[in-house]
């Protein structure tokens, strides 16, 4: 199996996650650089976090105008699984890929800590390695987490089950005091309406080692290595 990474100017997590999918895949993922128009035959693309052209504009905004996103679009449209993580998310939501978008955190503060999020369904590629229900945690770092869209949007994601991962306390309860930057509905991660397209503001490729606190992330690494083999 092989992977692809894609690279922005202000990328800070694709080392990161070059480590995650090395541990699960076996093997280390193709660096694409943003500028490039091609993108070998993968079985998985990651848009990694950080702050693609500093975030000038409008988190992702500009990523998602990158020439290499008119190939991921492609790709995506053709069923190849897209994980966009951090500003990764923020550049698929900019980009069409997903539904909504990402605004400033509702205390206006960059958050980083670490947070419990509840996996919604286990019924995807990204979440097979999880159960439906369980409780996981993993950090988060950003500045412009704050998930938006119109109730209609919503109430199309949560009736199809296109809500991957929501913010929750370590009993796994909804609570505002467990949502970290005021997203509607607690919503931590969606998918597109094929599920073949995962965005998620908290970082499981930070949460595959002991030694950094966790390996909740593992199960999502280690369940995409399996449902693609």
């Amino acid at each position: 199996m092989r992977t692809a990474i894609i690279v922005f100017p202000g990328s800070n997590r694709e080392r990161d996650m070059v480590m995650a999918l090395r541990r699960s895949f076996g093997s280390d993922p193709v660096m694409v650089w943003h500028k490039d128009t091609e993108l070998p035959d993968v079985d998985l693309i990651v848009v990694p976090g950080g702050f693609s052209y500093g975030d000038y504009l409008r988190a992702g905004a500009m990523g998602a105008h990158s020439p290499v996103m008119r190939t991921v679009k492609e790709r995506a449209d053709k069923g190849v699984p897209v994980l966009g993580v951090c500003n990764g998310f923020q550049i698929l939501t900019e980009a069409g890929l997903l539904p909504g978008a990402l605004m400033r955190n509702a205390g206006l503060k960059f958050v980083c800590k670490n947070v419990h999020l509840r996996v919604e369904t286990a019924q995807s590629v990204f979440t097979s390695g999880y159960a439906d229900g369980q409780t996981i945690a993993v950090p988060v770092a950003h500045n412009d987490g704050n998930y938006f869209a119109d109730d209609t949007t919503l109430d199309r994601l949560e009736d199809r089950g296109l809500v991957a991962f929501r913010y929750v306390d370590e009993t796994g309860s909804e609570s505002d005091a467990a949502n970290p930057n005021g997203s509607r509905r607690n919503i931590a991660g969606i998918f597109n309406d094929t599920k073949t397209v995962l965005g998620l503001m908290p970082h499981p490729e930070d949460a595959i080692d002991p030694l950094h606190g966790g390996t909740d992330g593992r199960g999502l690494f280690d369940g995409l290595a399996r449902a693609l083999a």
